[in-house]
């Protein structure tokens, strides 16, 4: 008897942790309609897009697809950016990330380009390294040259943080860099 019970408990448990995964599956569905919507209908809505997915904590592939569309229809440097890193983490995403840090490159700013060669694995350096020379912006030549001198090959952070060097992952938005170390 206590062996059927405790049968009864283990089936009572699964059935109850099916219905969750089912539930959650079903809210992602929901979110991800939602978010295609987003990237169907308002222009530069990449970067809310994203922001959502990770609210929502994942999506399905055609939201991927969707954002994705929307970056490539609006030439949207900040969304292909934050796109690419997530593609770059997440190697199963349907997501074309070589056109996207292209779009970076070639569309973005010598910030998110600066942001691409610290934050890539494997960035296009000599792609990267040619727009800053040619944008003549000092400060971001200056940045790179220095980041470069550390790192010749552009490894990106991830491979600095792993052989022991210290780094920061750069974000996008300017802040305030000043830290006291005393």
């Amino acid at each position: 008897m206590n062996n059927q019970t405790s049968e009864q408990l283990n089936e009572q448990r699964e059935a109850a942790e099916q219905a969750m995964i089912e539930k959650r599956r079903e809210r992602l569905k929901n979110e991800s309609t939602r978010i295609i919507e987003i990237a169907n209908t308002e222009s530069y809505s990449a970067l809310k897009c994203i922001h959502q997915l990770s609210v929502a904590g994942g999506a399905t592939e055609a939201t991927y697809v969707a954002i994705e569309q929307r970056i490539v229809v609006d030439q949207d440097p900040a969304g292909a950016y934050h796109l690419a890193l997530l593609a770059q983490n997440t190697p199963d995403l349907p997501i074309d990330a070589r056109q996207l840090i292209e779009l970076v490159v070639n569309k973005g700013d010598n910030h998110q380009r600066l942001a691409l060669l610290k934050n890539l694995p494997l960035p296009p350096v000599e792609l990267i390294k040619a727009q800053i020379l040619a944008s003549d912006d000092g400060e971001a030549i200056g940045q790179m040259n220095a980041y470069l001198q550390i790192n010749p090959e552009g490894y990106g952070s991830h491979h600095m943080l792993s052989s022991g060097q210290s780094d920061q992952i750069v974000p996008l938005s300017p802040g305030n860099n000043n830290q006291n170390d005393d």
